[in-house]
């Protein structure tokens, strides 16, 4: 006699397998706020430093009116460490979108809480920090950037890899953290416009 063969679901766990969109809405469903998030993870220094870089993140009025033309909702599930250097140039500016358009959901996940949701957000076969999941509201993946920005490559490629591979496009130190935001908030517009435009979210959801 034939013994039936059990197939069992997808969880998050399954790393050989895409999660689920149940399992990525349970992963976001676990990770916190940008201010819970640092409660919970950071040290005071830590916490200084993100507070630091949080108070120097400026949006220009068009980025602010950009960012509230938004209308659909945009889980973002952010895997990221109170103690990374890139997380803290980087995460505050999450925030600051997030403050100007309440459609887009940030959620901060520790990298080292849940492995097994870390082990689908690798960069290069490696688990580097931040990286940013983004989903439609049904948790459909529709993006996964990160671990820095092509402005803050292209700058670390002219610094260590010499003239051969300067462009003369890396900016000034001065203007990082300017140019930061920018590139971040092309990949949040890019998410927007894919979510707006797409014909089964529209259907689902309307306009």
């Amino acid at each position: 006699m034939s013994i039936p063969t059990i197939i069992p679901k997808h969880t998050v766990s399954d790393v050989g397998s895409p999660p689920t969109a149940a399992a990525w809405e349970a992963a976001f469903g676990r990770a916190l706020p940008y201010a819970e998030f640092l409660a919970a993870h950071a040290t005071p220094d830590q916490r200084a430093r993100w507070d630091a870089v949080h108070a120097a993140v400026t949006l220009t009025p068009a980025q602010t009116r950009l960012l509230g033309s938004f209308v659909r909702r945009m889980p973002v599930l952010v895997l990221a460490g109170a103690w990374c250097g890139d997380c803290v140039n980087q995460c505050p500016i999450f925030a600051r979108f997030a403050a100007v358009a309440p459609v887009i959901d940030v959620r901060f996940l520790d990298r080292d809480a849940l492995p097994d949701v870390a082990a689908h957000l690798k960069v290069c076969g490696g688990q580097r920090v931040p990286v940013a999941a983004f989903f439609s509201e049904d948790f459909a993946p529709v993006l996964f950037y990160g671990d820095r920005t092509l402005s803050a490559y292209r700058a670390s490629a002219a610094a260590q890899l010499g003239d051969s591979c300067a462009s003369g496009v890396a900016p000034p130190a001065a203007d990082a953290l300017a140019v930061t935001t920018a590139d971040w908030l092309d990949q949040f517009e890019r998410v927007q416009l894919i979510l707006r435009l797409s014909a089964r979210l529209r259907e689902k959801h309307g306009d």
